[in-house]
Parts: structure tokens; C-alpha cells; sequence
């Protein structure tokens, strides 16, 4: 029986799984509830993802993930050795398990992450930085000479990277991405509006009237909410223009990492991406009229990718198809055995 090959793209917002020859097989929520006396984790994924907000006093919904980094490992480890056990099963031999994780990552954070993983159930664990599987699930031919833009804005952060002939040269993370959006809105409302409103009503204004630039007609939507003087429910029309309003600063602050990317790329590959343009990938690239913004603020072709959300995850099932895709990019695959001599290493 041969052991499965698993990519798990551990995002901010959410979690998806690739397996080897199957394709996406799970899409949940990166968000769970703890036991508030003991600190257990008792559900994960979408079950909890209904609670936040409305969770009683004896359960505590955290997010593990915050801009694009750990910052619960105990969750993080149940929630790895939770979805290896779920889609293994009952098989004996261990998975080899694929983890992205954004470009900016530290050297110390690796060998966690790595160490992670291999306490919750894999074989072996390789990374690999997000931009570059995104570039390869947004179907970028990574191994051209020329230079290439991708953006890659999930919920935690916004990478944009610079790939040529299959490598990143040039990378920049920014932790103004989807969340931050949301926090916006929620800002502008008990601001402009003395209203309160959780992170899923947020989300829903992001969703259903947000723009990346003011839209005519204006559309508007009902919310619910809590008045933020006195503290009673209250029913809402929160429109377009406002939700612009809310997000134009984190919007700017997104574009200006791209702008940053754009100072330090090398004049020979900033006229390559002026003919390539840049890729957008990550559920906030569908935030609506991004794409035409970045376009009027660079000038350069801006296209979404298809099913921006899933880039990550297919690029690593197209990475475990072709092992030569690993290799030629210094991507390796660590044991236990590696993990402990590269402490080892490391203290030394």
C-alpha cells in the first residue's frame, strides 16, 4: 500500500487539502474551539466557523493562523494531525505532507512548522513558499526566462513575488490582505456610524456592496448589528460608497507592496512583466474591481486567475505530479531524522 501524498495550503482564513491523484478534497474554515477551562480543542473547520460571535462563555473560537503566521502552535498541531487522520484513515503507512506557507517566512518558523508536522503524523514534510505554487496553479509557465508578477492576497497577507526561470528572485509580504479589509469596515461603522458588527457581518458587506473603487449605481445592503452607545440591536443600510470609504487605505496599502516589489525588481524584468503583467490569485483578488485599480495604479495588464482561491492548492498537486519541479527549485522533502540535524546544525 503506498503512502499518500497530501498538500495542505495552512492559510489565515482556510485550509485546503490536496491529495495526490484525487485533487482538492477539503476546503474548511482555519478557525477552532477550544474548551475555555482546560484549553482542548474540541471541533474545527466550518463547524466552528458558525460560532464566531456567538460562542457561550465556556468556549473560546480562536484563529490559529494570524497574518500569515502561527500564532497558536497547540491548534495548528491538532488541526494538521486532525485532517491527516481524516483523509488517511486507517492506512498504516504515514503520508508525505506538502505545507505552503507565505514567502516571508523565518528560518526559525520552517523548522517548526516542519516539526509540527511530523508530531501530528507525516512521514516526511516539505515546504513551500506560497507565491511559487500559486504561480504554478494559476498556470504561469514558472520556467520561462522572462520575468514574472504574481500577487497572491489571502485573508492573513499579500504576497507578490517575481518568478524566472522557475524561481522566486524577488519576494515581499504586506500583512494588508483580507482580514484587514473586513477589520476596516468594522472600524468605519463604529466610527461613522456608532454601530458594532461582527467579523462574519463584515465579511458579508466585503462580499455583497464591496468595491475596490467607488461604484455608480450604489448598491446597499441591511446588517445587523449592536448601537456602539447604547449598546442596543440596531438594523442598518450599509451601501457601496460606504464600504469604499472603509477599505481605501487598506486597498492603497495592498498596492503599495506591489509598488515596493516594482522599486527593487531589476529593469530587464520589470520590462519582462511590463509585456507578462501580473497574476492575482488568493480570495482577495476577487474583491470586485481590485483588478481594474491595480491596472489605472501600475499600468500593466492585470488578470484573475482562475479559481483564485484553489491556485495554491492545485500548484502543489501539479508539484507532487512532477518531482522534477521540486528538485530544480531546492525544494526537499525532511524526515525527522533531517529536522533533528538541522537543530543540531543550527546550535552549533
Amino acid at each position: 500500500m503506498a503512502s499518500l501524498q497530501i498538500g495542505i495550503d495552512l492559510g489565515t482564513t482556510s485550509i485546503l487539502i490536496h491529495v495526490k491523484g484525487k485533487g482538492i478534497v477539503l476546503q474548511e474554515a482555519s478557525i477552532a474551539a477550544l474548551d475555555a477551562v482546560t484549553g482542548d480543542v474540541l471541533a474545527l473547520g466550518n463547524r466552528v466557523y458558525q460560532m464566531v460571535g456567538r460562542n457561550p462563555d465556556s468556549l473560546r473560537v480562536v484563529h490559529p493562523m494570524r497574518d500569515g503566521v502561527i500564532s497558536d502552535f497547540t491548534v495548528i498541531h491538532a488541526m494538521i494531525a486532525y485532517y491527516i487522520k481524516k483523509i488517511c484513515g486507517n492506512r498504516l503507512l504515514k503520508p508525505s505532507v506538502m505545507i505552503c506557507m507565505p514567502a516571508s517566512v523565518t528560518g526559525l518558523e520552517r523548522n517548526t512548522i516542519l516539526e509540527l508536522a511530523i508530531a501530528a503524523g507525516a512521514a516526511r514534510v516539505c515546504l513551500v513558499e506560497e507565491p511559487f505554487a500559486a504561480a504554478l496553479g494559476a498556470g504561469l509557465n514558472i520556467a520561462s526566462l522572462g520575468g514574472q508578477m504574481i500577487v497572491d492576497i489571502g485573508g492573513g497577507t499579500t504576497d507578490v513575488a517575481v518568478i524566472t526561470m522557475g524561481s522566486i528572485v524577488l519576494s515581499r509580504s504586506g500583512k494588508s490582505a483580507g482580514n484587514k479589509l473586513n477589520e476596516s469596515i468594522q472600524r468605519y461603522l463604529r466610527r461613522e456610524r456608532h454601530m458594532i458588527v461582527g467579523d462574519l457581518t463584515a465579511e458579508t458587506i466585503k462580499k455583497k456592496v464591496g468595491f475596490a473603487r467607488l461604484h455608480s449605481p450604489e448598491l446597499g445592503i441591511m446588517v445587523r448589528g449592536q448601537n456602539y452607545i447604547t449598546r442596543m440591536p440596531v438594523c442598518n443600510e450599509v451601501t457601496s460608497t460606504q464600504a469604499y470609504l472603509a477599505m481605501r487605505e487598506t486597498i492603497g496599502e495592498m498596492i503599495s507592496v506591489v509598488r515596493r516589489v516594482f522599486e527593487e525588481t531589476p529593469p530587464e524584468m520589470a520590462g519582462d512583466i511590463l509585456d507578462q503583467g501580473i497574476v492575482l490569485t488568493g480570495g482577495g483578488s476577487l474583491l470586485r474591481d481590485f483588478d481594474a485599480v491595480l491596472h489605472l495604479e501600475t499600468g500593466l495588464h492585470v488578470r484573475v486567475a482562475r479559481d483564485p482561491i484553489e491556485c495554491v492548492a492545485r500548484g502543489m498537486g501539479l508539484m507532487m505530479e512532477h518531482n522534477s519541479i521540486l528538485e530544480g527549485n531546492n525544494y526537499y522533502y525532511r524526515t525527522d531524522d533531517d529536522i533533528g540535524e538541522y537543530a543540531r546544525n543550527r546550535a552549533l
